[in-house]
């Protein structure tokens, strides 16, 4: 080998340490089932100051969202940067329902690109050989038990395990999942109680037992801030807080009537909130569309890794700086529910641009047009739907409400909202002349998105036969069935 060779092989390797030495830790804070009630969101009653104070020294996305308003699909949504029918994760994962063989997964790709990647708290997707972790801790959901400090205590081992590789590290709390604790390990220290708040609005119907839900959906929310506040705490002990890329999201709505589950904004629209020192504009608010499909590429791109090209998300970092919005940043946000489960199982499609925001129903013309999760939300299906307004409650709300229940019960083809002057989407306008154009044109959208990301549900067949396997599965023990698989991982891939 010549000197100079030498030299530039030394060189390439000094260079290499350097920028491995460069590349950020990811820190990926997940909540369970809440929308944006924080404080930094003007919500009145949260309280939540650590992730205020998150908020003050980073970016909070005004508009970020998921693209399925259920636990498993969302979770594989943000894990592996596709959409649901692009991923095949399209119901909860205690229900077989499961993603595409080889799908390619967030940990996997880190993993093997040099990071150390970790799980804490429940995984809750399909099949999870293909999620790499070198760690795990607290596999199971604690629904029942809500120990944050632990979560912080398993957060600060894997801080501290030696290892010259940066590390990626999810961390999924259970709060707010119902049921709803109101105080658990002395937290909240001080609880919220029923007289001082009042309904989330999106429900649209008040009552003194959902003043007591809400009451501890509050509580959940405090006690997950107080956790998060622990783990950041260990974070910055361990060294590592200026050289960690934090992401704070949730992972869907809340779960109140017209929430979780639903295409509803109250389904769709989470928090989301960045902090990486100096790689920001700390305390900024941006209004963009975002997606929590940008998780992945935007993580790949401050590792130093290629974005695979098939992935629809946008790298965020533009909007991080404080840049503008690229040209080719989206206009539209899609989102997509089947339900998630064969008991509560309704297929419904939406679309939404800055102002308008469009539902598609194609089961409404059908004689199967019952929303069973709606119908679970009415009567109290199991305790996840405790707190679903009752026909007595809904009675008492004004007509607008009413009619908006009614509608989610038996929905009709087409639902539209102009989102700034009805935000809670109780008065449609899809039969509005005045809207007949802004309808045609958001329906014009949605077809060209479903051709763009080759969504097998555009296909009428494919409808067809995955709502029958739906229908068809409610009084069958396929739980229990071993050899059990649902029909659409095999028709969605021909």
């Amino acid at each position: 080998m010549t000197k100079q060779l030498a030299t530039l092989v030394l060189t390439l390797l000094i260079a290499n340490v350097c920028s491995a030495s460069e590349r950020p830790n990811i820190l990926l804070i997940v909540s369970e089932d809440n929308g944006p009630e924080l404080g930094c969101y003007s919500d009145p009653y949260a309280q939540t100051p650590v992730l205020d104070h998150l908020a003050a020294t980073g970016v909070r996305f005004a508009n970020a969202f998921v693209p399925y308003p259920v636990c498993s699909p969302s979770r594989a949504c943000f894990l592996t940067g596709l959409y649901p029918h692009q991923n095949g994760q399209v119901g909860l994962a205690t229900h077989k329902f499961a993603m595409f063989e080889g799908t390619r997964t967030l940990p996997s790709i880190l993993h093997n690109n040099g990071y150390r990647t970790g799980m804490i708290g429940k995984l809750h997707v399909n099949p999870e050989k293909e999620f790499r972790f070198d760690f795990r801790k607290i596999t199971g959901v604690n629904f029942g038990s809500r120990n944050v400090r632990s979560y912080a205590d398993a957060a600060a081992e894997f801080f501290k395990q030696d290892s010259d590789k940066p590390f990626f590290l999810s961390i999924n709390y259970p709060d707010a999942h119902f049921p709803l604790h109101r105080q658990q390990f002395g937290l909240p220290k001080v609880p919220i109680e029923a007289d001082d708040v009042r309904p989330l609005p999106w429900v649209g119907v008040d009552s003194p037992r959902l003043r007591q839900f809400t009451a501890d959906y509050y509580n959940c929310m405090r006690r997950l801030d107080d956790g998060i506040g622990m783990l950041l705490e260990r974070l910055k002990e361990s060294g590592h807080a200026e050289n960690t890329l934090v992401v704070y999201i949730g992972d869907h709505g809340a779960q109140f009537s017209r929430g979780k589950c639903s295409v509803y904004e109250a389904g769709l629209r989470i928090p989301m909130i960045v902090r990486w020192p100096g790689n920001l504009v700390a305390g900024t608010v941006r209004d963009e569309l975002t997606s929590t499909l940008d998780l992945v590429p935007t993580f790949l791109t401050a590792a130093g890794i290629g974005v695979p090209s098939e992935l629809p998300g946008h790298v965020l970092q533009p909007l991080l700086r404080g840049e503008p919005a690229p040209s080719t940043w989206r206009k539209h946000i899609v989102g997509f529910t089947t339900g998630a489960a064969p008991g509560i199982f309704y297929f419904q499609q939406s679309i939404r641009d800055t102002r308008h925001k469009l539902i598609l129903n194609p089961m409404a013309e059908t004689s199967d047009n019952k929303n069973l999760f709606a119908e679970a939300y009415l009567k109290q299906y199991n305790s996840h739907f405790a707190a679903g307004c009752t026909a007595e409650e809904i009675a008492t709300a004004p007509q607008a409400v009413q009619d908006a229940y009614h509608r989610f019960l038996t929905p009709p083809p087409y639902e539209l909202y102009d989102l700034q002057n009805d935000p809670h989407e109780f008065n449609n306008l899809a039969d509005s002349s005045s809207h007949a154009e802004v309808k045609a044109r958001l329906i014009a959208e949605f077809r060209k998105w479903q051709v763009a990301t080759s969504d097998p549900f555009a296909n009428t067949d494919n409808l067809k036969s995955f709502t029958r396997s739906q229908l068809d599965a409610i009084n069958t023990n396929y739980r229990r069935d071993k050899t059990f698989r649902w029909p659409y991982l095999d028709e969605f891939r021909k």
